[in-house]
């Protein structure tokens, strides 16, 4: 249990580093001057923070991916395993 508590946190600072390194910048071009992490939109007395929600988002999105993945492939090992 504690070696899948390790892995998660490790995996999850990987994926950060992921979108933060690799997705993010490709998007960079085609958002406003000051980059994706301060996009904001505002609206009158309103400002919705944008740019970090959608990279947290595709954090958890990647990570949720890689997971079920995980678990499917041992999911079907156990199931082999007990043929």
């Amino acid at each position: 249990m504690a070696l899948a508590f390790v892995m998660g946190a490790a995996s999850k600072d990987l994926m950060k580093s992921l979108v933060e390194n690799i997705i993010m910048p490709i998007i960079t071009p085609f958002v406003p001057a000051g980059g994706w992490a301060e996009s904001k939109l505002i609206l009158g007395p309103f400002v919705f923070k944008w740019g970090p929600f959608v990279a947290e988002l595709l954090n958890f999105a990647i990570l949720a991916v890689l997971v079920f993945l995980i678990a499917k492939k041992v999911l079907k090992m156990e199931k082999v395993g007990k043929k």
